[in-house]
């Protein structure tokens, strides 16, 4: 199993203006969480894209760049591409530049996108969200397919057999559908023989087991081989259980109420936390035996090949995240990797 690490760059409440706190500090310090994860022996690194003032990354893809260059091994993925409000053949070609950079190792998870920022923001209808995703991504899949393209559609202007450049080196250059809650997502991802990336970061991983199913069935309906599956959530590591939960509380309780304003959910109390890091919660936090313990249940139920995790939800300090990515790499990951590995063995 590869095992990695994902971000959006969060910034802390109130420090988006502050040289000190703000974006530019922020991301800094992401490149340097991406240096530790590729130094630790972590396999896959990716970076998300918002538009917001609480998220420091709205650029993937510069941020990967710069990655690429204090990196020699990890992987470097988007987590998401807002595919949809995007131009395909820009994220073709800024993604191609990545992987030319970092040597082969660039990745695009596209989705969706949790937040909806970016449709007015580059003038598109939120009504046609669907529609934007499916064509976007057809013509995304062209891009990598041939140099040369013709693409007719009704959200972008034609192609009239034009390259496409430059090439990235990895051929076909991976792209990663992102799926929340949606069964037809899962069964597109399928049908197209892609892997998917589930994000589970609310209740029991047992209720996301249909998703799986659907993305194998449709791939195989299709005669098409099963694809690579990932799952994706939030978690905290620290050398104690109790550190982990003392620590992590706090900032992450913070967000889910900034963000459940927006959505009209109710505030995170301490129970519905402690509860979320049981072995049949959501979220990753803990020591790194209760990691490991809980990456390998979920892997009894979903039999992925990638599990990535969120350390910086709700603005953790910094220094918490590279001690979470220092303990993922040294002590969870070769624990998982050699149990998972015994098992494929028996």
């Amino acid at each position: 199993m590869e095992l990695g690490i994902y971000s959006f760059g969060e910034i802390p409440l109130g420090a988006a203006t502050s040289a000190a706190t703000g974006p530019g500090k922020r991301l800094r310090d992401l490149i340097e969480e991406i240096e530790l994860a590729d130094q630790v022996g972590l396999d896959v690194f990716g970076v998300g894209e918002h538009h917001r003032p609480d998220f420091s990354v709205s650029a993937p893809a510069v941020v990967l760049a710069a990655a690429a260059e204090r990196t020699r091994r990890i992987r470097l993925s988007s987590a998401v591409t807002v595919l949809s409000s995007d131009d395909p053949v820009r994220v073709f070609q800024d993604f191609a530049t990545v992987d030319l950079l970092s040597g082969g190792r660039a990745e695009i998870m596209a989705g969706r996108g949790s937040f909806i920022e970016s449709f007015p923001l580059f003038g598109y209808d939120l009504n046609a969200y669907d529609e934007l995703f499916g064509e976007k991504l057809g013509l995304l899949l062209k891009l990598r397919a041939s140099e040369k393209v013709t693409w007719e559609g009704h959200h972008r202007a034609s192609i009239p057999n034009l390259g496409v450049y430059p090439r990235p080196i990895q051929d076909p250059l991976p792209v990663w559908i992102a799926v929340g809650g949606s069964p037809a997502s899962a069964h597109r991802a399928g049908t197209l023989g892609l892997p998917m990336a589930l994000a589970i970061i609310g209740g029991m991983p047992e209720r996301f087991a249909p998703f799986a199913e659907v993305h194998r069935r449709a791939a195989l309906q299709a005669g098409l081989p099963i694809p690579a599956l990932s799952i994706n959530s939030h978690g905290y590591i620290a050398d104690s259980s109790q550190q982990a939960s003392d620590e992590c509380f706090p900032p992450f309780a913070e967000l889910m109420a900034r963000i459940g304003r927006e959505r009209g959910w109710g505030p995170m109390t301490r129970q519905d936390f402690e509860a979320s890091r049981t072995l049949r919660g959501a979220n990753f936090v803990g020591s790194p035996a209760q990691v490991i313990e809980k990456i390998l249940f979920q892997h009894e139920i979903f039999g992925h090949q990638r599990f990535l995790i969120m350390f910086s939800a709700g603005s953790l300090p910094h220094a918490g995240v590279m001690r979470s990515i220092e303990l993922c790499g040294t002590k969870v990951a070769p624990e998982v990797r050699k149990a998972i590995a015994a098992k494929a063995a028996a």
